[in-house]
């Protein structure tokens, strides 16, 4: 994309590199998050009134057109909690120079329709489709920005599906007592002879910790398959993101294996994070250093 001024000139301030466009679609993710986790939606559209000047400025920064500002603008108003996830789609679809960026945004349009007609999901499949739309976008558009060979799909999507599970079965109490959502499938609580109302108690009986750890069997179904995608990234710094990524997925599901997410922590700390970056750091090292002998 080349912005020319007034004079035929490039013009200047403009860094069009993946790591500057990847870090304004994270802010904008962190706004959303924050819109959505701290304010009741009735607080929501003032809120984003009051940041309605940073975000014209995110957009600028990357010359979003000032249409594309005042939709993530009306979207920080208005959409609950996955609400970063639209505002990614529309920040892909104007900076990235490929239209097919175009996709990534009608793919979240879609999970949005859902996250607002939806509260139910009557099987796992059901629930990946779901994450098809909500989750496997915004990685797809992070590895477009990046100049990442379209092959890695398969491992983003199903990296970001895990993910999603995984965040599913960490909140669902909260979910179920704060929007009435469910996610974990209907069909895996009618054949351990539980309902939704399981959910609701202090902490899980053994018949809902039973459907909880044989999602996370199938959960880790899907982080094998994404255990060589960031072996395939070219770019280093987006190969280490996407390693430590998938470091603190496993670990995560091995945590809701063992603890119950309704009586126990099951999230990372700072340190935890740390600790699990330290620990596999020289694994993934000798993972690039070998990669690119091999080249």
């Amino acid at each position: 994309m080349k912005i020319e001024g007034e004079e035929g000139e490039e013009e200047d301030g403009f860094d069009p590199s993946p790591p500057r466009l990847h870090a304004i679609v994270v802010r904008l993710l962190e706004m959303a998050g924050e819109i959505g986790r701290r304010f009741p939606a009735a607080q929501r559209s003032e809120v984003a009134r009051v940041l309605r000047d940073e975000l014209f400025d995110l957009c600028e920064a990357a010359y979003f057109c000032e249409h594309t500002a005042a939709a993530a603008l009306l979207l920080l108003a208005h959409q609950p909690g996955d609400l970063g996830l639209l505002i990614a789609g529309v920040a892909g679809a104007v900076a990235g120079r490929d239209h097919r960026s175009l996709r990534a945004l009608r793919d979240l349009l879609t999970a949005f329709r859902r996250d607002v007609q939806v509260t139910r999901h009557p099987t796992f499949d059901h629930l990946l489709d779901y994450c098809r739309y909500s989750a496997a976008p915004v990685g797809r558009f992070v590895l477009d920005v990046h100049g990442e060979d379209r092959a890695l799909w398969p491992m983003n999507d199903a990296l970001c599906a895990a993910l999603q599970v995984i965040n599913h079965l960490q909140d669902c109490g909260k979910d179920r007592r704060e929007i009435d959502r469910i996610y974990i499938p209907q069909d895996a609580l009618h054949a351990a002879g539980v309902g939704v109302e399981a959910l609701d108690a202090a902490a899980a009986s053994p018949a809902l910790r039973s459907v909880i750890v044989g999602l996370t069997r199938r959960t880790m179904d899907l982080l094998d398959i994404s255990r060589p995608f960031a072996r395939g990234i070219q770019d280093g710094r987006l190969a280490l993101e996407v390693d430590l990524i998938q470091t603190l997925a496993d670990d995560l599901n091995i945590m809701l294996m063992n603890r119950d997410p309704l009586s126990q922590p099951v999230h990372h700390s700072k340190t935890d994070v740390l600790a699990l970056f330290l620990k596999r750091f020289p694994a993934f090292a000798l993972m690039r250093l070998t990669r690119s002998r091999n080249k």
